[in-house]
């Protein structure tokens, strides 16, 4: 009878445990890189931070390349803003054909170095953006980071705006067409997920992205030649979760998913700038050329994309380009 009833009992407390296990929510976030970069690994540690704080009633599934958006890392926002996918961690320039106004980050040559980033998107003119994002259906949770975006191809060293002439480069969204064009360039709009194969087989000769986030995880380096280190545009990731999930949770659960958002972006932006930091000597040990422009060239680089700067502006809108120029001029400039 002992052994009946300790049986019974082992099956009951298997069953409790199972049954606690099963009660955990899935909730799927997608990204847009490979699971290689810092954008994967700040979404990682979001997920198990998350199930650490709500003592595992939350299981994150992380997807990478756009899966669950069938490769199109534009739509991905969209899809979370209607409740078609959970959570997102996405830049700020593929969230422009839904909203705009995220074109601001990203201004050519808008910012001089981290401290006037941090400003920005961890200070008061980020909420104005959160607001919009909010109206479409997005619950911002925190910024992290995917950095300055660097010039690289396999034809020449870029040294000034006449280097760009003629060059294909692939380019992320609808701003950056308008810069490449500014530059002489032949933009191409293309998913990521189809970039690497296109710098290999010679249908682009470019492209642009952060060292830290992108160009080394991705290892960009063993299709391009050329990097110039021009700091042209900024672009930060967010992590948002849609509102419908954030809406039907209970305070104490969405202070638990903020908090676990937090601190995985502060991680995920510490480990992309030390990517950063470290990146130009690692890439000139994988062969590639690197360029580092003067002040006097940047500034050559900062008058020929001015045009693209003021047509983004006005899209943008002033009140909200004026608050990012005021919080960047009471900032340091490194």
């Amino acid at each position: 009878m002992k052994m009946i009833a300790k049986a019974a009992l082992a099956t009951m407390l298997a069953t409790t445990m199972l049954s606690g296990a099963a009660t955990a929510e899935t909730l799927r976030l997608s990204h847009n890189t490979g699971d290689s970069t810092t954008w994967h690994q700040g979404a990682e540690k979001f997920g198990a931070l998350l199930a650490e704080k709500t003592d595992g009633a939350y299981d994150v599934r992380v997807f990478p390349n756009a899966q669950l958006s069938g490769g199109d890392q534009m739509k991905q926002a969209e899809m979370v803003g209607r409740g078609a996918l959970d959570l997102v961690v996405t830049s700020a320039i593929n969230v422009t054909p839904l909203v705009p106004e995220m074109a601001v980050f990203s201004l050519p040559y808008l910012y001089g170095g981290y401290a006037q980033v941090d400003a920005t998107t961890q200070g008061e003119p980020a909420k104005v953006l959160e607001d919009i994002l909010r109206e479409k259906g997005i619950e911002v949770l925190a910024w992290g980071e995917n950095g300055f975006r660097e010039v690289t191809n396999n034809v020449r060293p870029i040294k000034s705006p006449e280097d760009m002439k003629g060059l294909n480069m692939r380019v992320a969204g609808p701003m950056y067409i308008d810069v490449m064009n500014a530059l002489g360039a032949n933009p191409q709009q293309m998913q990521w997920g189809e970039t690497m194969t296109a710098l290999q087989q010679g249908v682009v000769d470019g492209q642009e992205n952060p060292i830290g986030a992108v160009i080394i995880p991705q290892q960009v380096f063993e299709v391009q030649k050329y990097l110039t280190t021009w700091h042209y545009s900024y672009d930060p990731i967010f992590l948002g979760v849609s509102t419908k999930v954030w809406e039907g949770l209970e305070a104490e659960e969405q202070e638990q998913m903020r908090a676990a958002a937090t601190e995985a972006m502060e991680y995920q932006r510490e480990i992309t700038r030390k990517g950063t930091a470290d990146g130009v000597a690692f890439l000139q040990d994988k062969g590639m050329e690197i360029y580092e422009p003067s002040e006097e060239e940047l500034a050559a680089f900062r008058e020929a994309t001015k045009p693209a700067f003021d047509t983004w502006a006005e899209k943008v809108g002033t009140e909200i380009v004026s608050s990012f120029q005021d919080a960047i001029a009471a900032a340091p400039a490194n």
